[in-house]
């Protein structure tokens, strides 16, 4: 199996407009991402995008069938993971999406949100589906962070305090 590495694309262009399309990306390396092309999360400036994430061990194996407390967790655990990889951190995640295939589950999946997100309280929206890639799989959440201490600060213009 792979180990996670980042790649970096950078555009050519030069000063402010180049540091603002850099695009780095983090792969997991669990089998899904080369086979369906696509990365883990990407970092594009002071936005990270983390695709919808499971509950996958490094070797690709499901974590906590059937209990959706634990599956929410590792799931957790994996998009920090990713975060990290590229600078950034759970403090910033402004938005979650989740996709579960049981909203009866919903006081597991909240319990492991609230002991993560309480003091960050994100955007959050929670959705029943009717299945996810693997049938063992309950939940699949996807992130959005705005890391604001990696954005350049604008130089004040003429006039400006």
């Amino acid at each position: 199996m792979a180990r996670s590495r980042r790649s970096v694309r950078r555009r050519s262009r030069s000063g402010a407009a180049a540091a603002r399309l850099e695009r780095t990306r983090y792969s997991s390396g669990t089998p899904w991402e080369p086979r369906v092309g696509y990365s883990r999360a990407v970092r594009v400036g002071s936005h990270v995008h983390v695709s919808g994430t499971t509950a996958t061990a490094p070797d690709g194996s499901i974590v906590g069938a059937g209990d959706a407390y634990r599956q929410t967790v590792q799931t957790l655990d994996n998009i920090e993971r990713a975060l990290s990889a590229l600078g950034s951190s759970r403090e910033a995640i402004v938005r979650l999406r989740m996709f579960t295939t049981d909203l009866g589950k919903f006081d597991e999946i909240a319990r492991a949100l609230s002991e993560r997100f309480r003091p960050v309280r994100p955007a959050m929206t929670l959705v029943e589906v009717r299945a996810l890639v693997d049938p063992e799989m309950l939940i699949e959440i996807e992130a959005d962070a705005e890391d604001l201490s990696a954005t350049p600060r604008r130089r004040p213009t003429r006039g400006s305090k």
